[in-house]
């Protein structure tokens, strides 16, 4: 089950039309006491969320929603027209998986889903270690020396890192990423892909972490331990 809320009756009654189309059970909401009345009978499997709402804003519900133990591993995705870099950064830092500003296409909003909605069937190997950072596969935290409890990463934060630890030492390529992350049918630009290296790269530095992600000019990034 997929919940929207967004207030704006035309772009909500247009996703929600493609979303079922595609066979995604989903349910949307005009106003923010709704999607909490909603949220005391039944969890989503995901949570697609506007920022400009009437009543309380997005990223107040985002926090909300990350502070609470029954949904803090919720995944939630900002469709929002506050789509500046400053905007993104605000909406990642509260605790959202991935951000989508207006106007967007149909297609990304899939892969997007669809990304966000694969889970990780290995479960003999839940949690990745790699130098002194662990990365838990179920829960998206990640730990450090100076973090034993650990900070949640956003989805595409994990999945990159998840490729990182999974591959130690091996250059993975921008094309790699968004092959692998954002899907064939994305219409994001390569440049996220170095956005997403910067906040891994403070994220790494914020738990006390000596490992490193190395950039290999013209082919792509590497994880690698700090040896100095």
């Amino acid at each position: 089950m997929i919940y929207f809320l967004e207030d704006d009756n035309n772009i909500r009654n247009f996703v929600i039309y493609a979303l079922k189309n595609t066979g995604l059970d989903t349910e949307g909401f005009d106003h923010p006491e709704k999607f909490w009345d909603a949220m005391k009978k039944k969890k989503p499997d995901l949570l697609l969320l506007d920022i400009m709402l009437p009543g309380e804003d997005g990223i107040s519900i985002l926090k909300k929603i990350r502070s609470d133990s029954s949904t803090k591993e919720m995944p939630v995705i900002m469709l929002t027209a506050k789509g500046t870099e400053y905007d993104k950064v605000v909406g990642l830092d509260s605790g959202a998986d991935d951000y989508l500003p207006k106007p967007f296409s149909m297609k990304e909003l899939l892969a997007r889903i669809r990304a966000m909605t694969r889970r990780q069937t290995d479960t003999t190997d839940n949690v990745l270690t790699f130098g002194d950072i662990a990365l838990n596969r179920s829960t998206y935290q990640l730990t450090g020396p100076e973090n034993p409890e650990g900070i949640r990463l956003a989805g595409k934060e994990y999945q990159m890192l998840e490729m990182l630890m999974s591959n130690p030492g091996q250059v993975i390529s921008p094309d790699l990423f968004m092959d692998k992350i954002w899907g064939y049918d994305s219409e994001a630009e390569q440049n996220v892909v170095w956005v997403y290296i910067s906040y891994l790269r403070k994220k790494l530095t914020s738990i006390g972490s000596q490992v490193k992600i190395r950039a290999a000019r013209g082919l792509g990034y590497s994880l690698e331990k700090d040896n100095a």
